[in-house]
């Protein structure tokens, strides 16, 4: 007697309902939560002229809670993203954003800079575990075909936040101060918490996934993670030049963002006359364009392959090269004085910066074992916040004296340089065709 071979997975679908490119979900509750960390972490930039009033802070103390906050994410990185590969992208992120939330809410009793830079440390210590988590996230759900693409959508999580950090915060803190205004964030952040430890779960055990996709995602056969104690993970990595093609290009490219971050609304206030009322009508464009950079990237490397028969890392290269060359918008910038017009050149170097950065993140994915690719974006990161860590130092110290516009401008040619790390250790010496690489 003949059975239908359709009769068991039939059975078993209509059991639990069964969600499409459910990958594609996931991927977005993730860049919620991404938009989250950086709206809590984006709340100090905003309320900074406010903030040193209130506390009485100087620019250079202002520089050092700034500081606090990029140490911590320098150090914690790696950590953080050797907690993810140990535990898994649910659990470690999971713990890492109640932490956070948390460390948000008590900004509102802070009484002194001193106080701030504290919680700012512990906050970046946890607020470290996004840019691991974001490679995490783009391996565990994507087969590589679709990687650079997926790591331009997740990068849309780290500028949308942002993006939407002026208006949020300028309406919590018009409504019930700058304390409000940590508080309001801080609580969105455990509304997000409580979505992702509902809604995620893994590829392998997610109850909501079709045997198809689930197949589709693993279609690359990759071999099971391997799992390392931190120390060893560290050593086994920093042995690779491969690391070092995608950091130093980072070290040279997160300057640019922690200035559009933390420095911009003291920028357009000290040096091009703005009040609170337009910054915030004005700071968010930046981070609107660094949105559609994200957006852009992914699919840049598909015109890069179909017109010049780039390899999949060769057109990741390419996208990100193209960054670089947009960057060259901040020290063009420094040449004009139409404030609006200012601000459309800084757009174009976050619209340029978030190509690089969602590049970076895909040639980590593309690059690295599973078992080891949050932990590699860990170190990435970390290398990019030594640059930021630096760099804001540099800018309190210097800004009250020479101002901000020779700094714009290093920042503009700082990533034409690290394309160049990019090109000699990343890029494939070969063709798509004579490689035989699948695009």
């Amino acid at each position: 007697m003949h059975v239908d071979s359709n009769t068991k997975p039939v059975a078993a679908v209509t059991s639990r309902r069964i969600f499409r490119n459910l990958r594609w979900w996931m991927l977005a509750l993730f860049l919620l939560g991404v938009t989250v960390n950086y709206i809590t972490r984006n709340s100090l930039g905003i309320l900074a002229p406010e903030l040193k009033t209130s506390l009485n802070m100087t620019t250079e103390q202002y520089s050092w809670v700034v500081a606090a906050f990029q140490l911590a994410y320098t150090l914690f990185q790696p950590v953080c993203g050797w907690l993810i590969d140990v535990i898994g992208l649910k659990m470690g992120f999971l713990i890492c954003a109640i932490f956070w939330s948390l460390m948000c809410l008590l900004h509102a009793g802070a009484g002194s800079w001193l106080q701030l830079a504290i919680l700012r440390f512990f906050m970046g210590a946890s607020e470290a575990a996004a840019t691991p988590a974001n490679a995490k996230a783009i391996g565990d759900w994507f087969p590589k075909k679709e990687r650079p693409i997926a790591a331009g959508w997740a990068g849309v999580g780290f500028s949308l936040g942002a993006m939407l950090a002026p208006p949020i915060i300028y309406v919590a803190h018009i409504s019930f101060g700058w304390q409000g205004a940590f508080l309001l964030s801080g609580a969105i952040g455990l509304v997000w918490v409580a979505l992702w430890a509902f809604l995620y779960h893994s590829p392998e055990t997610h109850p909501r996934l079709s045997d198809e996709e689930r197949a589709f995602i693993s279609q690359d056969n990759e071999p099971p993670a391997v799992r390392l104690p931190f120390f060893r993970a560290l050593k086994i990595i920093g042995k690779d030049k491969r690391f070092y093609g995608i950091a130093l290009p980072a070290f040279l490219a997160e300057p640019a963002w922690a200035v559009l971050s933390f420095w911009v609304p003291l920028y357009l206030a000290n040096e091009r006359g703005m009040d609170l009322k337009q910054i915030v009508m004005f700071a968010w464009l930046p981070f609107l364009a660094a949105d559609l950079g994200s957006v852009a990237s992914g699919y840049l490397t598909k015109l890069y392959t179909r017109w010049f028969g780039c390899t999949r890392v060769n057109s990741v290269v390419a996208s990100s090269v193209t960054g670089a060359v947009l960057m060259l918008s901040l020290a063009a910038m420094t040449q004009v004085k139409d404030p609006y017009l200012a601000i459309a050149l800084i757009s174009i170097g976050g619209f340029g910066h978030q190509i690089i950065s969602c590049m970076l993140s895909a040639l980590v994915v593309e690059k690295f074992d599973r078992g080891q690719m949050a932990t590699v974006n860990g170190m990435r990161g970390s290398c990019a916040w030594i640059a930021s860590f630096i760099f804001s130092l540099i800018i309190g110290v210097t800004a009250d004296t020479v101002g901000f516009n020779p700094l714009f401008i290093a920042m503009g040619f700082f990533d034409l340089i690290g394309a160049i790390f990019l090109v000699i250790w990343i890029a494939d010496r070969r063709s798509a065709k004579d490689s035989g690489k699948t695009q």
